[in-house]
This record gives structure tokens, sequence and C-alpha cells, in this order.
């Protein structure tokens, strides 16, 4: 597998979230894959998802919610 360079990226957190609680996830956008991290840990491991999963996940989360 490749290596992607995440160094330059811009990080995002939904504004749903509760940044006291410290349960954060970052995503970041503008890349062929989509790559989630976990706020408390920004320098710990990074999921990387094809954009169209990642989509799809948020998409059910909307409607779930």
């Amino acid at each position: 597998m490749r290596a992607i360079d995440l160094s330059t990226v811009t990080w995002r957190k939904s504004s749903y979230s509760n940044a006291e609680a410290g349960n954060c996830l970052e995503v970041a956008d503008a890349l062929p894959l989509v790559p989630v991290r976990d706020s408390k840990n920004p320098t710990g491991p990074t999921l990387l998802f094809e954009a169209g999963a990642w989509a799809a996940f948020v998409a059910g989360l909307r409607a779930a919610g």
C-alpha cells in the first residue's frame, strides 16, 4: 500500500461534536480518500475510506438522526 501524506491537510470536527468531552472524530476533505482520526490522538492511526463509502455512511447517520 502506498503511503499518503496527510501533513498538510486541514482537519475538521463536526459542529455536533462535544469538544468538552473529547469524543470527536476529525475528517479531512479534498482527497480521493477520506481520512478520519480521533481528535484526542491526532498523531495516532488514521482510517482511510473511499469517498463514496464515507458519503453513504454520513447519509445513513443523517437519515437515522
